[in-house]
């Protein structure tokens, strides 16, 4: 990764913050996650049907540990990026999507995931969730962003389709697809 990219670029507890209109006229937040939404991330993921966790994290978690929140929420912002969408309105503030990626060893590509809630599906807001994170990982220097998934899982196929990934069937399990996005300008 550029190293002068990643400084000019800050992404962290508070920055950067976007406001985005869904399909049907829905205005979200999405914003960098923090420690201090750990609560908020336990109730997202505990309120995803099981299909839902099981394309996110490709098996089934029925209880979010704290040790696996502390993971999930605690992100140091230089190798992780985790961006959430959250409601806006009178009441408490509710994440309803989530996506993230790591830096792999070689600095110039990324694993990215993304989840959004069942009831919020279908509204654009996965795709403004990946848009977003692309804008990141692209201003910060990444070469490549990959998403490994479930070849059953016609949602993120659909949205890796949208958004100009590359798919690729595992050679050594076809119950598991790869997608890869070039992450420079005119490739």
């Amino acid at each position: 990764m550029n190293k002068v990219s990643a400084a000019r670029t800050y992404v962290g507890p508070d920055y950067p913050r976007w406001t985005e209109t869904l399909n049907d006229g829905t205005r979200i937040l999405i914003r960098t996650i923090c420690s201090l939404d750990a609560e908020l991330e336990r109730q997202f993921i505990e309120g995803l049907s099981i299909k839902a966790r099981h394309n996110r994290f490709l098996g089934v978690i029925a209880h979010a540990s704290d040790e696996f929140i502390e993971k999930l929420t605690d992100i140091d912002y230089i190798n992780d990026v985790a961006l959430v969408a959250v409601t806006q309105g009178t009441g408490p503030e509710q994440i309803v999507g989530v996506s993230r990626y790591a830096v792999d060893r070689t600095r110039d590509h990324c694993e990215s995931a993304v989840v959004v809630a069942d009831a919020w599906q279908g509204r654009g807001l996965g795709t403004a969730l990946m848009t977003r994170l692309i804008e990141v990982a692209r201003k910060r220097g990444l070469r490549t962003m990959e998403s490994t998934d479930l070849a059953d899982n016609a949602e993120m196929r659909e949205l890796a389709r949208y958004l100009g990934f590359d798919a690729r069937t595992d050679p050594d399990d076809p119950h598991m697809v790869t997608y890869t996005l070039s992450l420079q300008e005119g490739a």
